[in-house]
């Protein structure tokens, strides 16, 4: 349970990069609201890995190259659905807040990332 919470904590953190970066973003390129959240993403899940080694499961017996490997592989498959539904969200209801779409795509992604992370990145 207190992995649980660690992450959810460290969740939380990667939520608020990832929405500032957005926003961020958003205000200050050209970029769309599709290409800006791919990279407010790719910084959040950077953060989030190293919180997560560091405060929620530790590091694992692994090279960093092999656990950050890993980390990207389940990241990458979590932020796939992750950005599959805030596109769907986005492309099927247009008056959707990008931050919205961003709040419920967020949360159908994580309890498949907890599983693939603490299972299969740092398991012991």
């Amino acid at each position: 349970m207190k992995k649980l919470i660690r992450f959810a904590l460290v969740g939380s953190l990667g939520f608020a990069v990832d929405a500032a970066g957005l926003l961020l973003l958003l205000a200050l390129t050209p970029l769309g609201p599709l290409s800006a959240r791919a990279i407010a993403m790719a910084v959040a899940m950077l953060v989030t890995w190293q919180c997560n080694r560091l405060f929620t499961f530790g590091a694992s017996r692994r090279s960093m190259l092999v656990e950050g490997f890993r980390y990207g592989s389940v990241g990458l498959v979590s932020a796939v659905v992750n950005y599959a539904v805030y596109c769907g969200l986005l492309l099927t209801m247009p008056l959707l807040k990008p931050l919205a779409a961003l709040v419920l795509a967020s949360m159908a992604a994580m309890a498949f990332s907890f599983f693939g992370y603490s299972r299969f990145v740092f398991r012991r």
